[in-house]
């Protein structure tokens, strides 16, 4: 990776031993296009429970930690926090993080696929980079759980660490107030796994 993208991931080193986590270091290739990438959204039992939504772009995983995780409501406005950037091959991380290592607890890919920018079609078009300084994200998920419009709207702080948002579901064909998606789907669409199966899988290596 280069010198930019070492950058971008510095918080993220910083802040684990990947060789002791078990965690990507972050050495997977820069996506070539800007938008329009993956999306992944992890389950992730740490000190507390909550969800991990992450969207690549420019070369990185954007992320936002969302203690309720995310709705197919648009009347339930999630809060969600906004932590450092994570690498690309983070998408396909499943496992447990040590005692002792930052965030330590049990992850799993609750659901993944890919994303539409629906900024980029209005009439002042904006990339990804550009609605994230500008507070307003709007994309287009095309998961196996989670369909439809989401927007993440900054409440508080700039666009860094620990700022402040909230994931909206967007009123559409995938909005539907009677789903509970987090309770009624909560294991992971890579392996079929839930948490005490992705923790019982890391006890037995």
């Amino acid at each position: 990776m280069g010198k930019q993208d070492d950058d971008k991931l510095a918080d993220y080193r910083s802040k684990r031993d990947t060789g002791k986590s078990g965690e990507p270091a972050g050495d997977a290739a820069a996506s070539s296009g800007e938008d329009g990438g993956r999306f992944v959204i992890q389950k992730h039992d740490a000190s507390t429970l909550h969800y991990d939504f992450r969207l690549e772009t420019d070369g990185v995983l954007k992320s936002w930690a969302v203690p309720k995780g995310p709705s197919t409501d648009p009347s339930e406005k999630r809060f969600a926090i906004m932590t450092e950037d994570h690498p690309l091959d983070y998408a396909d991380f499943e496992g447990v993080i040590p005692e002792g290592e930052y965030g330590a607890g049990t992850v799993l890919v609750w659901d993944c696929g890919r994303y539409d920018n629906l900024r980029a079609n209005k009439e002042t078009p904006q990339t990804v980079a550009e609605s994230l300084d500008a507070g307003l994200v709007e994309v287009y998920l095309h998961g196996e759980k989670l369909t439809g419009g989401y927007a993440l709207k900054r409440i508080e702080g700039g666009n860094e660490e620990q700022s402040k948002w909230l994931l909206i579901k967007m009123r559409d064909a995938g909005a539907d107030a009677r789903r509970k998606p987090t309770s009624s789907e909560p294991e992971s669409v890579s392996t079929g796994r839930g948490l005490d199966e992705v923790a019982a899988g890391a006890e037995d290596h």
